[in-house]
């Protein structure tokens, strides 16, 4: 299978082509020039595995949560190569990236979401792929959900940032995973399976993960946290 896969969710901007079992990767810290850097990192891989848009089976995409812009960015870009090229997207949630880079058997992810909150999930392994045992959502201090069982890896900006996050999943967490952001690569493995089991959809059906329509407290908010 031959896949191109983006993730600009955070201020990392990756992008990696596999090409049957070899994967090709280009990644930089981007800031704020996702949209400058991606589109040339796109170009470059395409070159160094010597593919069109058009030999591609699949764009796969981190759909977020994350930055707005970031995902925007990546949705919109997985968008227009497919429907130049005639190709499916894959949307892929960028936690479950960061499980998936994590390679352990139950990993608890939660980036650093602004405003003291976080966006969280978790997944057990099933064989080559992932069972969600919570589904991504935007959680603060008072809303975090129960995590069944011990031994659970824990991976993100969320447990880098948050002392209260830490302290809530103390007795689960057997081991963390420390200044970890979701990587292409592991996109486009999560991907690819996605996409042999048919879960590509048109370019057109392809969207980000929101799970905030904010991004800024108002003053009586940020008061009301304290």
């Amino acid at each position: 299978m031959n896949l191109l896969a983006v993730e600009t969710s955070t201020e990392l901007c990756s992008a990696a082509l596999l090409r049957g079992e070899e994967l090709f990767l280009e990644e930089a810290l981007a800031e704020n020039r996702h949209s400058e850097l991606l589109v040339p990192m796109i170009r470059r891989l395409l070159e160094r595995a010597r593919l069109t848009p058009q030999g591609l089976d699949g764009i796969g995409f981190g759909q977020g949560p994350g930055s707005f812009t970031g995902i925007r960015i990546a949705c919109g870009i997985a968008q227009g190569m497919a429907f130049g090229a005639g190709k499916p997207v894959v949307p892929v949630p960028s936690l479950l990236a960061l499980a998936e880079q994590a390679n352990e058997g139950r990993v608890i992810v939660a980036f650093d979401a602004r405003m003291d909150e976080t966006y969280l999930a978790a997944y057990a392994r099933n064989g080559n792929d992932w069972n969600e045992i919570i589904a991504p959502m935007l959680a603060d201090r008072a809303s975090l959900p129960p995590l069944p069982g011990r031994a659970w890896v824990a991976s993100g900006s969320g447990f880098d940032r948050f002392d209260w996050l830490r302290e809530h999943y103390r007795d689960s967490i057997a081991m963390r995973i420390e200044n970890d952001l979701p990587r292409a690569g592991a996109i486009a493995r999560l991907a690819a399976r996605r996409l042999a089991r048919g879960m590509g959809v048109p370019p057109e059906r392809a969207a980000p993960l929101y799970l905030r329509d904010k991004v800024a407290l108002t003053t009586e908010e940020r008061q009301a946290k304290r």
